[in-house]
Formats: structure tokens, C-alpha cells, sequence
């Protein structure tokens, strides 16, 4: 009777390992996601001031309140081009950063530098695939930039959202190194590895993100949520495909993360009453 004690005694604490890990996953991809549309809708508001530009910053997006003919070719460019731009160059800055100098230490940050690799993706490539649905937001620049014609933005936009997903796909690698859990990264359990690192951040995440902005959130924020599953996707089957399995020799214990979930929520709660109500500018 005792070795089954211990069976299943093991077992209740590999579980709970996975839990601590999916809530500190959690608050790290809130924290991210944070980092990166904070930055992009900065970048966005800094070049509105420049030009001039009239708008509501709410919880959700910046809109404008100038009518079509108040708008010129460089200002459309350089306003809904400046956000994927500083995000593009935050997703590589954050992936050097992990690779080079953070993926053989242990703790929380490394995960944290790629969650923000991964938000500047969406940013990038998976706004272009969601906004040319929308007719909104980044699909501005390619059209006036370049003025290929709804065909051709609708192909340039599949081969942005491709783009995403072989980006997931190869992340497998970086992103089974930025865990530390012998348990968790231990083959066997890469099945429930993959359900706690990436799909309930993910899922938890986007739900969480909505409901702090709810009623501001619209139809183009959801769609950029839902891209993340682009990336997600390919990333989880990535994972699932490579058999690495190695951590760091000493990792942290496995404990929940208390100052971080706190912070994401803090920064949440923040970002809505700051914004709520909405901004004016210009």
C-alpha cells in the first residue's frame, strides 16, 4: 500500500505544478500583452500629436474624429505604420535579449522576453491579417503605401498570417528552453506542458484582457486576441513534435508568482481607469 501512497502523493504534486505554471503564464502573457499595446498605442498617439490629429484614446483603441477629406497620404502612413513599427523592433530587441543573455538562467523573466517576442508578432503580422478583414488599423498602410487593390492587400495579409504561423512553429525550440520544471519539461508530460504554458495563458489571458475592457472592447481588438492562436497553434504542435526536454541543472522552486499576478492585474485595473472615461487629444 505505501508505494501507491507515494504513486499518487507524486502524483497530486506533478498536478499542482502544472497549475502554478499555467497561473504564472497567465500573468506573464497579461503583462506582455500590456507592455506591447502600450507601447504600440504610445507610438500611435506621439505621431497623432505630431500631425496634429484629432482622437479618443479609450481602454480599447484610438479612434479619430476627422473626416475623410481632413487626411493626407503621410500622415494615414505614419500614423497606423508607427505601432507594428516600434512593436517589430520590441519583439526582436526582447528575442535577442532571451537567446543571448536570459535562456540559461532561471526564473520568470525569460518567459516574460518571450511572451513579448510573441505580442510584437501579433502585432505586426497578425493585426495586418485581422485589420484587412476590418478595413481598419495597420491595412491602411499597405493600401496607401503600396495601393495594390483589395486582392492583393487580402493576399499580402495570408502571407502575413503564414508568416505567423511558421514563426510559431519554429518558437518551439526558444520557447521549451524559457521553462525550468524538470517536471513540467519532462516528455511525458508535454501534453499537459503544452495545455498550461501556452493554451490557458492564452485563452485566460484574452478572456481576461476582454473582460477588463468590456464595453470598450471592439470587433478589431477581439480579432488581434484570436491571432495570438495563429502563433499558439503551430507553437503548441511544435512542442508536442520536439522531444528537448532539458532545463536549467538548478531551477527555482515551483511556487506561484504572487507579485506577478498582482502586478498584471494592477496594471489591468490601471490601464481601464485611466482610459475609462475615454481620452480626448488633438
Amino acid at each position: 500500500m505505501q508505494p501507491e501512497t507515494a504513486t499518487y502523493s507524486s502524483f497530486k504534486t506533478d498536478r499542482r505544478k502544472f497549475y502554478i505554471v499555467a497561473a504564472n503564464g497567465t500573468a506573464l502573457y497579461v503583462l506582455a500583452y500590456y507592455l506591447v499595446w502600450g507601447l504600440h498605442q504610445m507610438a500611435k498617439l506621439a505621431v497623432s500629436h505630431h500631425f496634429q490629429l484629432r482622437g479618443i484614446w479609450d481602454p480599447s483603441t484610438i479612434r479619430y474624429t476627422l473626416a475623410d477629406n481632413e487626411w493626407w497620404r503621410t500622415a494615414i502612413i505614419a500614423v497606423y505604420g508607427s505601432g507594428p513599427v516600434v512593436c517589430l523592433i520590441l519583439g526582436l530587441v526582447a528575442f535577442r535579449w532571451f537567446w543571448r543573455g536570459e535562456r540559461a538562467r532561471r526564473g520568470q523573466f525569460k518567459l516574460l522576453l518571450l511572451w513579448v517576442a510573441f505580442h510584437s508578432c501579433n502585432a505586426v503580422f497578425g493585426a495586418l491579417l485581422a485589420d484587412t478583414f476590418t478595413h481598419s488599423g495597420f491595412w491602411y498602410v499597405p493600401d496607401w503605401l503600396l495601393g495594390l487593390g483589395n486582392v492583393l492587400n487580402v493576399i499580402l495579409a495570408l502571407l502575413a498570417g503564414l508568416v505567423q504561423l511558421g514563426l510559431g512553429y519554429f518558437g518551439a525550440i526558444a520557447f521549451l528552453q524559457a521553462h525550468d520544471s524538470h517536471t513540467v519539461m519532462r516528455y511525458d508530460n508535454r501534453q499537459l506542458m503544452v495545455v498550461s504554458t501556452l493554451v490557458v495563458p492564452w485563452v485566460a489571458g484574452s478572456v481576461f484582457i476582454a473582460l477588463t475592457k468590456m464595453p470598450y472592447l471592439n470587433v478589431q481588438e477581439s480579432l488581434h486576441l484570436a491571432m495570438m492562436g495563429l502563433l499558439v497553434t503551430p507553437l503548441a504542435l511544435g512542442c508536442l513534435n520536439e522531444v528537448f526536454s532539458e532545463t536549467v541543472k538548478r531551477p527555482q522552486a515551483t511556487r506561484v508568482a504572487w507579485g506577478l499576478l498582482g502586478l498584471a492585474i494592477m496594471v489591468a485595473v490601471v490601464w481601464r481607469l485611466a482610459l475609462s472615461p475615454p481620452l480626448t487629444f488633438g
